[in-house]
């Protein structure tokens, strides 16, 4: 790709900077996210999602909260669905007993495995690139996520 093509813009109307031409380009990969459909078919929001693949342990409301990037008055109603669908439930804490841990049943563990594996998947543009290419977005990523950028 020639130099003033990649200073182009999506449209081509106007000059980006690599980064953030880069980060155009990603979030179009990425985003909406592949586990959307999913969720829907099972008739889950987004949230009891994020719940689900938090709840790989028992937690505790504050603990999903945190991992949900949410206000800890959210999970109240994320847990709530979950139990009234047979997938969570909440238990007394044996450190102390004013604390609830939020558990999965096996109906939760048997449906947040369907949901990683479907998660796990590759999306085809992914699965689609070579090996080496596929090692070089890893290793670029990875790097990226270390903060070595």
């Amino acid at each position: 790709m020639g130099e003033a093509k990649a200073k182009r813009g999506r449209g081509g109307t106007g000059v980006k900077d690599p980064a953030a031409e880069a980060w155009s380009l990603l979030t179009g990969l990425v985003y909406p996210p592949p586990f959307l459909p999913i969720v829907r078919e099972l008739g889950l929001r987004p949230a009891s999602f994020g719940a689900l693949r938090a709840l790989g342990e028992p937690r505790t409301m504050g603990e999903i909260a945190d991992v949900l990037h949410c206000d800890r008055s959210n999970v109240t109603g994320i847990v709530d669905g979950l139990e009234e669908r047979g997938l969570a439930r909440r238990t007394p804490s044996e450190a102390d007993r004013r604390v609830k841990l939020i558990a999965l049943t096996s109906d939760g563990r048997r449906l947040r495995a369907r949901l990683m594996r479907a998660v796990e998947k590759p999306p085809p543009w992914l699965d689609g690139m070579s090996a080496a290419d596929q090692r070089a977005l890893g290793d670029l990523l990875a790097r990226s996520s270390a903060g070595d950028g």
